[in-house]
């Protein structure tokens, strides 16, 4: 498993609270990344050998300013691609978004700014538009990311609703499976026979998250690299084995009902609807794969 890119959920607190949070971030959540934490995620990274890319992720990101700027640097001494992804909050004025991203001018390869009804009132702010003009004075390679409203649901009632955007529809994973899925059409449970979004027995990439967890899908994970070598668990994974992702590889969502005998509705609104529904009634038993609880919606772990 060639796995070439870490992205660091540097913290799970954010400055909004949106529905369509995988991670379930808001200005309350807990968990944050160490300098320390961020260095040794970097060495494990070296002896692997195969990591290319570090994206720096949350939560938002830019709350712990003087952390992201030196991690941004540190990953890329250390030679690796180095990515930021952010709802750009900070960009307030054009002056200020040059000031807040000018300390990442020639070390930042890629700079992705949220912008959509969840964040904000319009489907382009003006932060993310000032962030972008910063970013291309600056030499800064940047993208928009923007998440569709599925119709059904009522954000701000003045903006269309299920127009295709440039990054397609949202997945009800997170706090969407549990805010955003009434009144949104939905399909017979035993039709999602597949993971339509990961690639769950070759990734590619993960997230990591302060608590060491390596997650192959926001709250599922292959192990934690503060317990045991990030070399060791990579060259020791074996999808088919895994309790939760072997059923997925073999039948998506609706074979890991069937594998554990889950109770569920009749129907859902997509696959990652009925995989984090199934998902939470497996976290008891299986409570190192399926965590940490920040990814479904508590607000007990706390640093």
């Amino acid at each position: 498993m060639p796995l070439t890119g870490l992205h660091l959920l540097l913290s799970y607190q954010c400055n909004f609270e949106c529905d369509h949070c995988f991670v379930w971030g808001s200005p309350a959540q807990k968990g944050t990344l160490t300098l320390a934490q961020i260095r040794d995620i970097y060495r494990q990274a070296r002896e692997l050998g195969t990591v290319e890319w570090i994206y720096l992720e949350g939560g938002e990101p830019f709350l712990y300013y003087p952390i992201l700027v030196r991690a941004v640097r540190e990953a890329a001494d250390a030679g690796f691609q180095v990515g930021i992804m952010t709802n750009g909050y900070w960009a307030i004025t054009p002056e200020d978004a040059a000031e807040w991203l000018g300390p990442l001018a020639g070390f930042l390869n890629d700079l992705t700014i949220s912008t959509d009804l969840f964040h904000y009132d319009e489907l382009l702010s003006h932060q993310a538009r000032y962030a972008l003009t910063a970013a291309e004075t600056l030499g800064i390679p940047a993208a928009l990311l923007i998440c569709q409203v599925p119709e059904g649901v009522a954000i701000h009632p003045a903006q269309p609703r299920g127009e295709p955007v440039e990054s397609g529809p949202i997945m009800f994973r997170g706090r969407a499976a549990v805010k955003l899925v009434e009144g949104v059409a939905r399909k017979p449970w035993y039709t999602f026979t597949e993971c339509p979004y990961e690639q769950l027995d070759d990734p590619g990439r993960v997230h990591v998250d302060c608590y060491g967890y390596l997650h192959l899908c926001q709250g599922l994970t292959m192990g934690n690299l503060f317990e045991r070598p990030l070399v060791e668990i990579v060259e020791s994974f074996d999808p088919q084995v895994h309790p939760v992702v072997g059923p997925l590889l073999a039948g998506g969502p609706a074979a890991l009902v069937e594998r554990y005998g889950l109770p569920h509705e009749e129907a859902y609104v997509d696959a990652c609807h009925l995989c984090y529904t199934a998902r939470e009634m497996l976290r008891e038993r299986f409570p190192e794969l399926l965590g940490p609880g920040q990814m479904y919606g508590e607000r007990t772990e706390d640093r």
